[in-house]
């Protein structure tokens, strides 16, 4: 007959000894509690002096800016350097110059006048003309009229054909007239002893201006024409670029006492021995001390050597 109560079950006993095993196994260890990153600060002690602050290192001073001295100044203004007028030393200029003298004590123009009005019509005629040529012309104009007045009187188309000629002799002519009437209306007739004056007439230039003044009443004024322009910059005497350029080295630098006439030297020099084309070397005066790089001689002529 089967029994109606079954057998224990064996699993309860089980699970209690492994529960008592469990219990006696020891647990994780417990985790320490992290440090903190700073120092734990030391306990106070009683009756000692309290620590000292821990101080930031000091910034290092910057050295100071030593003030730069000033530069030591010249005891005088500094010169400025400029570029010389002429080649030529003040004693070589008064040697030049003197040989001119020598050689033509009293130098005179080659135009022909009777006075101050003929010789600004000569000089307002030779310009782009030779001296030679307007002597031609101006032989018997002067006959007819040798006054402002008179070249009035006569009429530029009279004029004209006197000095026909001469090149640019319409032109001429008719400045001729003007500048007679000019000086009849607003000088009294007279030529004026004036530059600005005389410039202000039909037909005058500062050239025509020097020659007047020099010639006719004996002002140390430098008439550049061709010839002076050319030696001004062959012989490194004024070295220029314009005539008005030649005319102020000029001024400059030629002595007094020979300003009077060194425009006629001059003049004469380049006309009959500085030649454009062939300067004649051989018979010049200053041979010795030009400073022309071409010239074809060193010895004066004449012995001149002043």
């Amino acid at each position: 007959m089967a029994d109606d109560h079954p057998p224990p079950k064996r699993k309860s006993a089980t699970l209690k000894r492994a529960a008592k095993a469990i219990a006696a196994a020891p647990g994780p260890a417990a985790k320490t509690p992290a440090v903190p990153a700073t120092a734990a600060k030391t306990p106070a002690i009683p009756g000692a002096a309290p620590a000292a602050k821990r101080r930031a290192p000091a910034a290092k001073p910057k050295p100071a800016a030593v003030a730069k001295s000033p530069p030591e100044q010249a005891a005088g203004p500094k010169p400025k350097r400029v570029r010389p007028d002429t080649a030529y030393s003040e004693a070589e200029l008064r040697a030049l110059f003197e040989r001119f003298r020598l050689a033509n004590p009293e130098p005179k123009g080659e135009l022909d006048h009777v006075n101050p009005f003929t010789l600004l019509v000569a000089v307002v005629l030779s310009a782009q003309a030779t001296d030679v040529g307007v002597n031609k012309a101006t032989g018997e104009l002067f006959r007819l009229a040798d006054t402002p007045e008179k070249m009035v009187a006569l009429g530029e188309e009279r004029v004209r054909e006197l000095i026909k000629t001469i090149g640019l002799f319409n032109t001429k002519a008719k400045n001729t007239v003007l500048l007679a009437r000019a000086l009849i209306e607003r000088f009294g007739g007279a030529v004026p002893r004036d530059r600005d004056a005389l410039t202000s007439l039909p037909g005058v230039g500062r050239k025509t201006a020097n020659v007047v003044l020099n010639g006719a009443f004996g002002e140390p004024t430098i008439a550049v024409d061709t010839h002076i322009f050319r030696l001004g910059n062959r012989l490194h005497l004024a070295p220029g670029r314009t005539p008005d350029e030649v005319e102020a080295v000029l001024d400059r630098v030629i002595p007094a006492e020979y300003k009077r006439h060194a425009h006629h030297w001059l003049i004469l020099h380049g006309r009959y021995v500085c030649k454009a084309r062939r300067p004649e070397c051989e018979r010049c005066v200053i041979a010795d001390l030009c400073k022309f790089e071409g010239k074809t001689n060193s010895v004066p002529a004449l012995g001149v050597t002043a």
